[in-house]
């Protein structure tokens, strides 16, 4: 199909290099039919002056010889041309083309009298053409030959180049481990290798640093937790007042970020996995969102029914609804139905950067959707991804408002309950 793909479309290099190669062997041909051509009809004309000269002659020798009568002709009979160049020169020769036939002239003046002979040049001329009529025959055949095999000989480095461009997008998609295959030694062989090694270090580094990041946010999430655990104890034991509840509100707050922190080192490292069974999306959408203890509409279809991991879910949902409230504006709607839930607030919608290119860490977007950690919608993304569901983010077309859809997987919603 790629294949396919690469042969339809005009702007590929494959068939920009079929189009240079016809046009290099079209030049070269042309050049060559046109020096041949040149080349043979001037040795022709050469030859045939001569022929026409060497004809006189020996007319007028076998006419001495014998007393016969000597080829003289009239100077209407001569074409205009030769008639002045034998005025001028004495002699003169002159191809003319017919009709009826070609035929060469050779025309002298001498005692007053006008000699000329005419020589027939038909078989030259059939000559000549046969010979440009097999130029061009053979021209063609080579060039019906030169340009499939090009097509060919084309397929290797355009099947490289294709491969180099599947593990480019995979890397792009988020497939870190894609690679070209292509080893050093096929690096220092030609351009494509060199461009398919440089994509592949590209990938190992980018690896590499995306590594170190997760590695730092777990370590820095793992130090901060003993140190957090004595700032919760010492804020239980801070006498009641407004200074003490705002300590262990900060300190909450505190608490929250850590938690996210490791939750995230937990999905980038890939050690999460699903515990699946039956679960009543209705219900537990309701429940999620009541422990949140923020306000939220929820409309359902009450027989919607998924195979996945119910605290997963339940934390993908509570994220999206507190997102909601902090960075939007209520009524915050939730609906949900067999294989989607979808959540919806009715502030400013979510930034164009996030729409472009999802949630990323410690961004919250533009200043009119709040402010905040930006790992909320991170987590449920990432969450997600463990239960093999889509999370899909919009701005509502209508009245304005970002939209949340958590796509479950078909294989694991059922729009019936037995």
């Amino acid at each position: 199909m790629t294949l396919v793909r690469a042969l339809s479309n005009p702007r590929s290099l494959r068939w920009k290099i079929l189009l240079l190669t016809a046009l290099a062997c079209a030049a070269m041909a042309l050049t060559v039919g046109v020096l041949v051509h040149e080349s043979t009809l001037n040795r022709s004309m050469h030859e045939g002056a001569g022929k026409a000269e060497a004809a006189l002659d020996r007319a007028l020798a076998e006419a001495r010889e014998s007393g016969g009568p000597a080829p003289v002709v009239s100077p209407a009979e001569l074409p205009d041309a030769l008639l002045r160049q034998v005025e001028r020169e004495g002699r003169g020769t002159r191809y003319e083309n017919g009709p009826p036939a070609p035929a060469f002239w050779a025309a002298r003046q001498e005692g007053g009298q006008l000699y000329a002979v005419e020589v027939d040049m038909t078989a030259d001329l059939l000559t000549r053409q046969a010979l440009d009529r097999h130029m061009w025959k053979y021209s063609l055949l080579t060039l019906g030959v030169v340009v499939p095999v090009t097509a060919l000989a084309t397929e290797l480095p355009a099947r490289r180049l294709r491969r180099v461009a599947r593990t480019a997008r995979r890397i792009t998609a988020g497939d870190l481990d894609a690679r070209t295959g292509t080893g050093r030694r096929d690096a220092d062989g030609d351009e494509i290798g060199e461009i398919a090694a440089v994509v592949d270090s590209m990938a190992d580094s980018l690896q590499q640093r995306i590594a170190r990041e997760q590695r730092f946010t777990a370590d820095v999430a793992h130090e901060l937790r003993t140190p957090l655990m004595g700032l919760v104890t010492s804020a239980g034991l801070l006498p009641e007042g407004e200074a003490t509840d705002m300590v262990r509100d900060r300190v909450q707050v505190l608490r929250d970020l850590v938690e996210d922190l490791l939750e995230i080192s937990r999905l980038d490292a890939g050690a999460e996995e699903a515990r699946r069974r039956p679960v009543a999306l209705a219900e537990l959408v309701r429940e999620s969102a009541a422990r949140t203890g923020l306000e939220a509409r929820v409309t359902a279809d009450e027989e919607a029914v998924a195979e996945t991991d119910p605290r997963r879910l339940d934390r993908i949902v509570a994220n999206l609804v507190v997102n909601a409230h902090r960075h939007g504006a209520g009524p915050v709607e939730i609906t949900v139905s067999a294989g989607a839930i979808t959540v919806r607030d009715h502030g400013p919608g979510y930034p164009g950067d996030l729409l472009a290119h999802g949630p990323q860490r410690f961004r919250t977007g533009t200043a009119e959707r709040g402010r905040g950690h930006g790992l909320g919608l991170t987590i449920a993304s990432g969450q997600a991804d463990v239960i093999g569901a889509v999370l899909e983010f919009a701005n509502h077309a209508g009245d304005g408002g970002a939209v949340a859809t958590l796509r479950l997987p078909e294989d694991g919603a059922g729009a019936a309950r037995s």
